[in-house]
């Protein structure tokens, strides 16, 4: 298992799946005859069957995607002696790419984002974005299988990389470990945040890019009743330009009502939990999202979900049921930006308006949302069906 992430240094929904991935797969490795090894960047672990990379020597101040690269060829290299190598976002992707014609093994790529998709990335990277899209295409190209985490991620691989064959791609969802995340009250942790759990409140939880559709959120939630309280769990800003943009929204937001709470920091999951269950409503604004495993969680801690109706979103979030979806029309050229900006806001606002105004009802989505996750989304079930893929290679 090759990937950038992987604990204690997660920061993305790419790293929760593959640790979660990773455990499951440990755990059902006598039954599924599976012995998982982990290769990831960043500092040493101690954990048996991990080894961590750091940046190659002499590469300290070149562009980030070489600094990748060179990770990705000492990763290639270590891979010697395994049946099969399974790489996580363009980072490890020509880490599998390499290690697979190096070692004559397939090479399963798992797609969670697509860089065709994420042409704002280019103002994080500079000419770094040309190299990662470069890498990412090469390896969708020469995987001997993609493994896409939803059905509408499977769309988006066919039609970003036609070069690649249908029968090559296997949609197996994201999951959530339903033990970890699930509903615990615990009011006074929630007001050691600084959050009121007497009030009624709306988190968002997710770092700061364009993808995320955080300034869109915030102008929304600029709309909502004033006994309401903003929550957002939110950091690692892709640019410091989107941060600037994020924080004089946030300012524009404090001066006008109380309880608007920005946490910068991440948060132990333990918070994280106590935030949701405490919370009427979660936020999932994103304009990009291949499934969105923050929605699952905000579902397996019985908190109803206002999402936008885009990506992979609709296959976990049932309209009417767990969620509202908001609907979205969206410019094609990679970036997802609303078509009319003021209708999607205006209606974000209207869809946690109406939610957050309503316990009961939102109550219920909780529940319901609580139930779905539980038996959709457990990773046993996603070990098991990646080990199928694997099989098939």
């Amino acid at each position: 298992m090759l990937s950038k992430e992987y604990p204690p240094e997660i920061y993305g929904g790419a790293g929760v799946h593959v640790a979660e991935l990773v455990r499951a797969l440990r755990r059902l490795g006598g039954e599924l005859d599976v012995d998982a090894r982990v290769h990831a960047f960043g500092a040493p672990r101690e954990e048996t069957g991990t080894t961590s990379y750091a940046d190659l020597a002499g590469l300290e101040q070149a562009n980030a995607a070489l600094r990748t690269l060179g990770v990705d060829l000492a990763i290639a290299d270590a891979c010697a002696g395994t049946d099969l190598v399974h790489s996580h976002t363009w980072y490890a992707n020509m880490a599998g790419h390499l290690a697979g014609l190096l070692h004559g093994v397939p090479h399963v790529v798992t797609a969670h984002s697509l860089e065709p998709l994420r042409p704002w990335k280019a103002e994080q990277l500079g000419g770094g974005y040309a190299v990662s899209s470069w890498a990412e295409r090469t390896a969708y190209e020469g995987a001997a299988a993609v493994v896409a985490v939803s059905a509408a991620m499977r769309d988006d691989v066919l039609a970003a990389y036609p070069a690649v064959d249908p029968a090559r791609v296997h949609v197996v969802h994201n999951g959530i470990d339903t033990e970890l995340w699930s509903p615990t009250a615990a009011p006074d942790r929630v007001r050691g945040i600084g959050v009121d759990p007497d009030r009624p409140s709306v988190v968002f939880v997710g770092r700061i890019t364009r993808q995320k559709g955080l300034p869109l959120f915030l102008r929304a939630v600029a709309a909502l009743p004033p006994e309401v309280q903003v929550v957002l769990c939110a950091g690692a800003p892709d640019t410091p330009e989107i941060m600037a943009e994020v924080r004089g929204l946030v300012d524009g937001l404090s001066a006008t009502r109380t309880g608007v709470v920005w946490i910068e920091d991440m948060l132990p999951r333990a918070d994280v939990v106590a935030l949701l269950t405490a919370a009427t409503v979660f936020a999932c604004p994103s304009v990009y999202e291949p499934l969105g495993i923050v929605n699952l969680e905000a579902m397996a801690c019985e908190t109803a979900v206002v999402a936008t109706a885009t990506g992979g979103i609709p296959e976990v979030v049932v309209d009417g049921a767990t969620g509202v979806l908001v609907p979205i029309e969206q410019a094609t050229d990679g970036t997802g930006t609303p078509l009319d900006p003021e209708r999607y806001v205006a209606d974000f606002a209207d869809a946690l308006t109406r939610l957050v105004t309503d316990p009961d009802r939102a109550a219920t989505y909780g529940r319901a949302g609580r139930a779905r996750a539980v038996e959709s989304f457990g990773w046993d079930a996603i070990a098991r069906r990646t080990v199928e893929v694997y099989r098939s290679v």
